[in-house]
């Protein structure tokens, strides 16, 4: 099998399992995105070629809006907000980065990153828990 239809069957596994995702399971989803982008700018910021980190650190700017736009103030309230102010500093963050590498500023978005996705991905994993027992009820 060639590495093209290894790809197109590797999209078309996290097309159907972003399809069938619950909404906690989709902000984990985004999550690993955004840490995946993060940790390749990370490996990046050695090369003289700036093009590939900045394409990474675009990516994951665009993982962060994503967080950011689709939080419900309405229902998340006081936590909703702290959230927006956190995923508004990361894209500050990233923003400088792009045009002022800094590998520990970076190394601390990552670190912040992989706790807000620990947090979801318990999250996720408690309401899914919680449903399926409803679910079997």
């Amino acid at each position: 099998m060639s590495y093209g239809a290894i790809a197109k069957q590797a999209a078309r596994y996290r097309e159907a399992e972003v399809l069938s995702a619950s909404p906690a399971q989709l902000v984990v989803i985004v999550f690993e995105h955004l840490q995946v982008n993060l940790r390749r700018a990370r490996l990046q910021t050695a090369d003289a070629d700036g093009g590939p980190r900045s394409d990474s650190l675009e990516r994951a700017r665009a993982a962060l809006t994503e967080l950011l736009v689709t939080l419900d103030h309405q229902k998340g309230g006081e936590l909703a907000a702290r959230l927006a102010s956190i995923y508004s500093f990361m894209l500050g963050e990233l923003a400088t980065l792009g045009v002022k590498p800094n590998v520990p500023k970076l190394d601390a978005i990552i670190a912040l990153a992989g706790e807000l996705h620990e947090a979801f991905a318990q999250v996720a994993t408690t309401t899914s828990a919680v449903g399926q027992v409803v679910a079997a009820s």
